[in-house]
């Protein structure tokens, strides 16, 4: 999948000390630009499941991304079950469009939407079916490399702890057996292990991506007086929840890093705020206008194999992830 070239890429930015360009502009400029991709005559449908906070943003950004190439971008009403999203795409390929973005109910049944979709191209986002399901210039996935996100949380946690031998860890994952609470998780584990560190996971179950459901259950984790050094969450609402408990409780979280993944403006502010310590950005501006990037270049040229950050197998599209702390969360957005 070209990680190794990908992760390179993303060093040689923030060595250079251009973190906010690669978080904003600079990694995105072909992308982002909306403008340079000449999208016109392209007819895509976009299929998404139920909104939350970052699919409404991907979403959006989608949207913006096809009016500035001047591509159609028609977005069907968001999805509760895969029977659903499948007459959506049924739908969407008995009227000929030239590509379909789907963010999948269930990213196991894209073989399913595949077969329903027929001849027309599908980019998929957000939620990454497995690879044995994507064919290079025909069912791709664009989004952003998981494992990196989950390795900058156990790197910075492990850093503000000053590096200890052994750490305590409370750990809130997303939604059961979806990709990115997995793969996130996975590389937090694999940091630590990877680099000798004791990981005692105190806490290590789902919060469903929900703010309430978190701070419930970091209320229960309390009544079971387990030390922990950190809380690491699977995305930013989990851990605004573990803030919101915490100040409810008169719990001081200055020595104890809570940190997410995404990036949101709530996330960001409560940064500011001196609250949650550190996040990963993930684009959804990026994300969004490599989804019409890629679907412009297989609808015109009938390949991806220019689109920036496609890798060498065809598949994947990685818009770069990129550590957030109170020095940058200012800019971010």
């Amino acid at each position: 999948m070209n990680k190794n070239k990908h992760f390179k890429t993303i060093l040689t930015c923030i060595l250079a000390g251009v973190l906010l360009a690669l978080s904003i502009t600079g990694c995105e400029s072909k992308s982002s630009s909306g403008g340079s991709i000449d999208g016109s005559g392209v007819k895509v449908y976009f299929s998404t499941l139920t909104l939350d906070n970052f699919k409404e943003l991907l979403m959006n950004s989608v949207i913006d991304a096809g009016a500035k190439a001047g591509v159609t971008v028609d977005v069907g009403t968001p999805c509760v079950s895969v029977d659903e999203q499948v007459a959506q795409i049924r739908d969407a390929a008995s009227k000929g469009y030239d590509a379909i973005i789907c963010n999948p109910v269930n990213a196991d049944t894209a073989l399913q939407l595949e077969v329903t979709a027929g001849d027309i191209p599908i980019i998929f986002t957000n939620s990454q079916p497995d690879s044995a399901y994507l064919k290079p210039d025909k069912y791709m996935y664009v989004g952003s490399y998981e494992i990196d996100a989950g390795t900058m949380q156990a790197e910075y946690v492990w850093n503000k702890l000053g590096k200890p031998s052994s750490i305590n860890v409370a750990l809130f994952q997303g939604e059961p057996l979806h990709p990115a609470a997995a793969l996130r998780t996975k590389a937090v584990k694999k940091y630590f292990r990877d680099n000798g560190i004791k990981a005692n996971f105190v806490f290590n179950d789902t919060a469903y991506w929900d703010t309430q459901k978190a701070a419930d259950e970091f209320k229960i984790f309390l009544k079971t007086n387990q030390p922990y050094d950190c809380v690491i969450c699977n995305n930013d609402s989990m851990a605004i929840g573990i803030i919101q408990a915490m100040d409810e409780l008169g719990i001081d979280y200055n020595n104890i890093p809570v940190v997410g993944i995404d990036a949101t403006t709530e996330g960001c502010q409560s940064i500011l705020d001196g609250k949650m310590q550190f996040t990963v950005y993930q684009s959804a501006k990026g994300q969004g206008a490599s989804c019409i990037e890629t679907a412009v270049a297989l609808a015109k040229k009938g390949t991806a194999k220019d689109v920036e950050y496609v890798t060498e197998d065809g598949l994947f599209v990685w818009v770069p992830f990129a550590p957030v702390d109170k020095s940058n969360a200012s800019s971010i957005q």
